[in-house]
């Protein structure tokens, strides 16, 4: 009887996952929506009355009800990159010819797609089941938001065929604008403020706590990209075909291009058809079709160098310009502002866009009371692009850029050669400092839970902070009775400071805040020089041996290291715990014994995967370029090595070795 009940259940389970196939990814339901839920309830009574044979990936668990307070951050085993963009056919004909250049002769053929504005998610399957949901953060780390995934109808708990045992597929979780109008009908009868996008929606959903909550919202998701070793697949189209098959939805908007030619034609037909989608998109993405030839061309730091994305024209109206006014960034850096009469651009209310400096006021000759032209062009914030002078009162004054600091009233300078005025009070200015600190705080850095610009604004206002070292001196007590603070919000304070010595040295250093030293950098010279009292202690010469730094960060690390308040944060912040050397654990298997050394990866390898062989040689010192250069040490060469590479290195006589030479390199030094 049991073994009865348990296929009953397993034959429901098969029915309803291909019913919301059919419905969610197809498109063409066979049965009403009546018979799936008789289906869907039949199911959940054998379940809850056989509690032995529960499965997680049950269509029954897409009601969502799981409460998640705090997402887990997890660590993306490959690396999300961003996309390169290009506004122009010229720029697009410019990333042809450096492709046509990396690659040598060879015949490209592109797959081209849309470019989804949604929510970057990356979906991880094992064995053909779903396992994890994390969302792209920064690239490197993002949120656990499985349980709010699984709600999604679209996306597969169980494939429907074989592929490779463990790979990432990765897309946009979308708002189609039918469910979004509803969504805001539904909230405007509730009295409540219609959401202003669907794009922010979407990401949005994606933090709800309540998974019962994300499960009533229309989400969909969008599939683009597939990250496997051992693909079988020899193209990019190939792998999404396949991946259709499996049960996700690729959408069908996606074409092979033999030329650029083709790609324009395709970029054109949709720049016009693309008011028809269900769902919103602002352009194309363009990628080099052949994987072997995506594997030869590699990445930047930043972005994969095979693929661009084309946006399409942006968005533009005309609003008054009522006020411009002056913001001090953290470093001192002045921004003019223009504040408008609130206009409707790209799916949002704007009353404030970018003047960027001086220059730019002057050469659009922008002044309050004009009529201007604003523009959302993958910004967050918008841009005034124009000024509409005819419609210019005739008591218009020219604008005169102001002079002295709008916080503290120092006199700003500019630099020669730097587009923008600064206010030099670094640590007197109040807005400087707190940005400091919020930037310490912030999730890339500190990621302190619990604090928030207007909590360090209340903090500074109190007294109770004058710079990041303080916040590991307060107490619960002297925060609960400051305005909007409970006894628990106090706790969570104190709680997330403590949490946060245990943040690697790297995001220290680039919570510091030193001018110039972003993410990469900071990673750089975190690996180089392993604590910061070797950074502090660095002289000029050795910092411009590091990899990609200039002068100019050079002399900013130098100004950083040689004034006598930030000695005494750093002291300050080492006497608290916090991580301000290279742990033992993250070094374990490392070495130096490839220091210096440059190496280009080529082909396909048989010991290591590509991405094994070029973590190790960078775990053993070694750096790794995408393409041949007269510094380039060794060239490893495995099957199908690109012929371009190969003329280019022989040419510069530079030695090509297999992956057992290299095997063989680093025991011989081990």
């Amino acid at each position: 009887m049991t073994s009865t009940i348990e296929q009953k259940i397993k034959d429901l389970r098969a029915q309803l996952h291909q019913h919301n196939y059919n419905y969610y990814v197809l498109d063409a339901p066979t049965i009403s929506d009546y018979e799936f839920d008789i289906k869907l309830k039949e199911l959940e009574k054998l379940e809850a009355e056989n509690p032995q044979f529960f499965d997680a990936n049950s269509p029954t668990q897409r009601v969502g009800g799981e409460i998640t307070k705090n997402f887990n951050t997890v660590v993306h085993k490959n690396r999300m990159f961003s996309l390169d963009n290009s506004y122009s056919k010229e720029d697009l004909l410019d990333w042809e010819k450096r492709i046509h250049k990396l690659l040598g002769a060879e015949d490209i053929d592109y797959s081209c797609e849309l470019k989804y504005d949604g929510a970057s998610i990356n979906l991880s399957y094992e064995n053909g089941l779903l396992v994890s949901a994390v969302t792209r953060g920064d690239g490197f780390e993002g949120d656990d938001v499985t349980a709010n995934i699984k709600t999604i109808k679209s996306i597969p708990l169980v494939l429907k065929g074989n592929f490779v045992p463990a790979f990432e597929i990765r897309g946009e979780i979308i708002l189609p604008l039918d469910g979004f109008n509803k969504m805001n009908e539904e909230r405007v009868e509730a009295g409540e403020d219609p959401f202003r996008n669907p794009r922010n929606t979407a990401s949005g959903s994606l933090k709800l706590q309540d998974s019962a909550e994300v499960a009533k919202r229309p989400l969909d998701c969008l599939l683009y990209h597939i990250v496997a070793n051992n693909n079988p697949n020899s193209t990019h189209f190939e792998t999404l075909e396949t991946a259709r098959k499996l049960g996700f939805k690729i959408p069908k908007a996606i074409e092979v291009c033999k030329s650029i030619d083709e790609v324009f034609a395709f970029i054109e037909k949709w720049d016009i058809k693309r008011h028809e989608l269900p769902y919103e998109t602002d352009g194309i993405v363009v990628k080099v079709n052949s994987l072997h030839q995506q594997d030869e061309l590699g990445y930047t730091a930043k972005s994969p160098r095979w693929a661009i994305a084309y946006k399409f024209k942006a968005e533009q109206e005309s609003t008054v310009l009522n006020e411009i006014t002056y913001q001090v960034g953290r470093t001192g850096a002045i921004t003019p502002v223009a504040n408008l009469e609130p206009v409707q651009l790209a799916g949002t209310t704007v009353k404030r866009a970018s003047l960027h400096n001086a220059d730019q006021i002057k050469k659009l000759d922008i002044r309050v009371g004009d009529t201007v032209f604003v523009e959302k062009g993958g910004e967050i914030i918008p841009k005034v692009v124009a000024v509409d002078f005819e419609k210019r009162p005739e008591n218009s004054v020219p604008t005169q850029y102001i002079t002295h600091c709008p916080d503290c009233k120092t006199l700003l300078i500019r630099n020669e050669g730097d587009a923008k005025h600064y206010c030099p009070n670094e640590y007197g200015c109040p807005t400087q400092i707190t940005g400091r600190i919020q930037h310490f705080i912030s999730r890339k850095a500190m990621n302190i839970d619990g604090l928030g610009a207007e909590t360090i604004e209340l903090l500074f206002k109190q007294g109770l902070i004058h710079n990041y070292a303080d916040l590991y001196e307060l107490k619960e007590e002297q925060m609960i009775p400051l305005e909007r603070m409970a006894e628990k919000s106090a706790q969570n304070i104190v709680a997330g400071i403590e949490n946060s010595k245990n943040i690697p040295f790297e995001k220290v250093l680039f919570a510091l805040g030193i001018r110039f030293v972003g993410e990469t950098v900071a990673k750089k010279l975190a690996k180089h020089f392993k604590s910061i009292d070797n950074l502090m202690n660095a002289a000029f010469e050795e910092l411009i041996t590091v990899d990609e730094i200039g002068d100019r960060i050079a002399e900013s690390v130098i100004d950083f290291s040689s004034n006598l308040v930030n000695i005494q944060l750093v002291d300050r912040l080492k006497s608290y715990g916090v991580q301000l050397e290279v742990s033992a654990e993250s070094q374990e298997g490392k070495t130096d014994i490839l220091q210096g050394k440059i190496f280009v990866v080529s082909g396909v390898f048989s010991h290591f995967d590509r991405n094994d062989l070029k973590k190790s040689i960078e775990d053993n010192g070694g750096k790794v370029a995408g393409s041949i250069s007269s510094k380039t040490n060794f060239v490893i060469a495995g099957e199908n090595m690109g012929p371009s590479k190969l003329a280019k290195a022989q040419s510069l006589n530079i030695p090509i070795i297999s992956e057992l030479d290299y095997i063989e390199m680093i025991q011989k030094t081990t």
